[in-house]
């Protein structure tokens, strides 16, 4: 009997080198494997035979090999594969690119299934780099006929690797363990999770799809509500410093701010410090999409909780966000005596001395001396205790591992060796209906920025083709001279042979030389080093530096209000919220702001996008994008456009990690609501449901609510 916690390795036909590019996308064990789901399905339709193809279609075929050779292409370097293959009503020419191997596993005779594309190209008839298997009596054909389920890879790992390691262990899915009762399934109408796993991996039809991700959904929403349930029981006994409300003094810094708080902000501060003005322990939810002005608002919080001569920390998803925010607070409360500091894996910083032999010690002395601390998941490194620790606020929250959040939680420990909870107030841009949040989060308190700082300009956004990318260089240029800055985004680091997609140091090269010479320019990435970083931040802070080429690291929180040009290269390789995220970067001054969505183009300057089969949706995405300013706007059309095909939501997906429920999926949400409702009657404690309150039980060690 086979062990589902066995690690991968234990399965035939994967040795070290499989085994971490399976790591790397989060398999290490066969349950791991099980769990893996598609995040799209590829469907082709049947050709009966030769004879009835169809051009530009996905269509399947099965056909024998008359012939295949390899031949060397010297004018573009790479090797053609060619083939001949055909069945009883005719015959086909077949070609692979940079696929040598395929004529040593292919043999003439050969029955093979092949599914792809058929073109027309100079009169002949040419199948373009199918996909192919070869036709067993004795083993089922899974990546080339019917609904073939496609996944999220890693380089060196191929779709039909991984279908065919899912495929040798699809017996075990009959040993996986039903959580939700047998009435609730009946209730729900549900089939069983192991009928489940079935028709999410091998499906035979749409609708197994559908069902399939019709108990998934529901079985998302269900334990995660079940887990606030417990959660909120749990909250009312922990206790936390209570932290007296010192208003005059909030009064009077609020007035200091070079800028006035909306209704908004001052409510959600309000709210927050209500909740911290009380033994029991706040957690709260600040959300308010990009540039509606949450720092604020957590720094209004924590003020208080210094005010109170108490302890507070502020965790930033990256280095450069958490220089940002150092700068900020030293900024802001320089008229306070508070020992503030920055702690990151790279970078250690203080407004007060820090007296150390041992530089190993720093950290600690940092946490046990400091009343703000600032930093990223240094913060939470095995060595260090804070001192009074009495407010935890964490900025981009999903960006942090569930298991390091709650390693916060477990570090305080006051001066009477009283071990206390910090009050914990997480920060998000994702947008979250308020109808929806107050069934989805039971015990969650939600504070919401709906409306911008005043005086915000709309970012006016366009889409822009190899046509006219000289014009808006011009206007770039233009912006630049009356002293705007302007930031370009990649997607890569370095360029690519695998990959159509500009990079940083391939698009500095070209702006700097070719397009902008006059004008300084500088490359930010995540690989520089925290000092360089810095610096390069610091100059475009103080507009030595005019032009940033970065990659996705400025996605979160950068705050330069003199940019006011955001473009996005292959615009359509992101996800819309990550493009909300890079456009939110500017407009966060006085003056018009401008994005501009780049579409991808290919050596020859060619529009590469147009090859892309997935057209229509990217356009549609884009468009959205250029239509609308709000995030919650975009998080619906972004789920309207997904459609049930992709699985993985990337909207929402960071901050709850659904793989396929949907925080604007009420009746789902209501139902699962409904139902633990109904079997928490009489049996508030669900000690009749053992299984199911194991798991969460389970769940709750590595949690807290956020």
């Amino acid at each position: 009997m086979t062990d589902l916690n066995q690690t991968i390795k234990s399965l035939p036909k994967i040795g070290d080198k499989i085994e971490k590019k399976l790591e790397k996308i989060g398999i290490k064990t066969i349950n791991d494997l099980i769990f893996y789901f598609p995040h799209r399905y590829e469907k082709y339709e049947i050709c009966e035979n030769l004879n009835k193809i169809k051009i530009n279609t996905p269509i399947n075929i099965k056909v024998k090999i008359d012939l295949i050779r390899n031949k060397r292409s010297l004018r573009k370097r790479m090797t053609i594969t060619e083939a001949i293959v055909s069945d009883e009503h005719g015959s086909l020419e077949v070609i692979w690119f940079n696929q040598p191997f395929l004529s040593k596993n292919l043999k003439n005779g050969d029955q093979i299934s092949l599914s792809g594309k058929i073109i027309a190209s100079n009169g002949r008839l040419i199948m373009n780099s199918p996909v192919y298997e070869k036709i067993n009596q004795n083993e089922e054909t899974i990546h080339t006929q019917g609904i073939v389920p496609i996944y999220n890879l890693t380089y060196g790992l191929t779709q039909k690797q991984l279908r065919f390691f899912i495929k040798k262990i699809s017996h075990n899915f009959s040993k996986i363990t039903e959580y939700l009762p047998k009435e609730t399934l009946k209730r729900q109408n549900l089939i069983k999770i192991n009928e489940a796993l079935q028709k999410i991996h091998f499906p035979q039809k749409d609708q197994d799809i559908e069902t399939a991700i019709k108990y998934f959904k529901f079985l998302e929403l269900f334990l995660f509500q079940l887990k606030s349930y417990f959660l909120q029981k749990e909250l009312r006994i922990k206790k936390a410093n209570k932290l007296e409300i010192k208003i005059e003094e909030i009064k009077k810094f609020i007035f200091s701010l070079p800028f006035k708080l909306t209704d908004d902000q001052k409510k959600a501060s309000w709210e927050i410090l209500q909740e911290t003005n009380s033994d029991q322990a706040m957690s709260r939810l600040l959300q308010g999409d990009v540039g509606s002005g949450k720092t604020i608002v957590a720094l209004i919080a924590a003020l208080n909780c210094l005010l109170n001569n108490k302890q507070a920390i502020f965790m930033a998803p990256t280095e450069i966000l958490a220089i940002q925010h150092y700068h900020t607070v030293l900024k802001l409360f320089k008229n306070y005596n508070f020992k503030m500091a920055l702690l990151t894996s790279q970078k250690k910083e203080s407004n007060f001395e820090i007296n150390v032999k041992n530089k190993k010690e720093i950290s600690q002395v940092i946490c046990q001396e400091a009343d703000l601390v600032i930093g990223t998941h240094s913060l939470i490194s095995e060595n260090i205790k804070f001192k009074n620790l009495s407010l935890t606020i964490v900025d981009e929250q999903h960006r942090f591992g569930v298991n390091q959040r709650q390693e916060i939680l477990n570090k305080n420990i006051d001066d009477q060796q009283n071990i206390t909870t910090p009050h914990f107030l997480s920060m998000t841009a994702t947008p979250i209906p308020r109808s929806l949040s107050l069934v989805l989060f039971n015990g969650l308190k939600l504070s919401s920025i709906k409306t911008k700082p005043k005086n915000r300009l709309d970012i006016k956004t366009d889409i822009v083709g190899p046509e006219r990318k000289m014009a808006m260089y011009k206007f770039i240029e233009k912006e630049i001279s009356n002293g705007r800055q302007a930031f370009i985004i990649c997607p890569l680091i370095e360029e690519s042979e695998n990959s159509e997609a500009k990079s940083v140091k391939e698009e500095y090269q070209k702006i700097k030389k070719n397009i902008f010479p006059e004008i300084e320019v500088a490359i930010l990435h995540g690989k520089m080093k925290a000092v360089e970083k810095e610096k390069i931040m610091n100059d475009f802070l103080n507009n030595k530096i005019k032009i940033i080429i970065s990659t996705s690291v400025i996605e979160v929180g950068i705050d330069v209000p003199n940019a006011t040009i955001m473009l996005i290269e292959g615009a359509e390789r992101f996800g819309l919220a990550q493009l909300h995220q890079f456009r939110g970067r500017v407009g966060r001054g006085k003056h018009q702001s401008y994005c501009f969505l780049s579409l991808s183009e290919n050596k020859n300057n060619e529009l590469f996008f147009n090859k892309n089969t997935n057209n229509n949706i990217s356009i549609k995405r884009l468009e959205a994008l250029k239509k609308y300013q709000n995030g919650l706007d975009l998080a619906k059309i972004d789920l309207k456009n997904r459609g049930s095909g992709d699985l993985y939501g990337k909207i929402q997906s960071g901050f709850m990690n659904f793989k396929f429920a949907s925080i604007f999926d009420y009746e789902t949400i209501k139902k699962a609501r409904e139902e633990i409702n109904f079997l928490s009657q009489g049996d508030s404690e669900f000690k009749n449901h053992p299984l199911l309150l194991h798991k969460i039980k389970k769940n709750l060690e590595k949690t807290h609510l956020e």
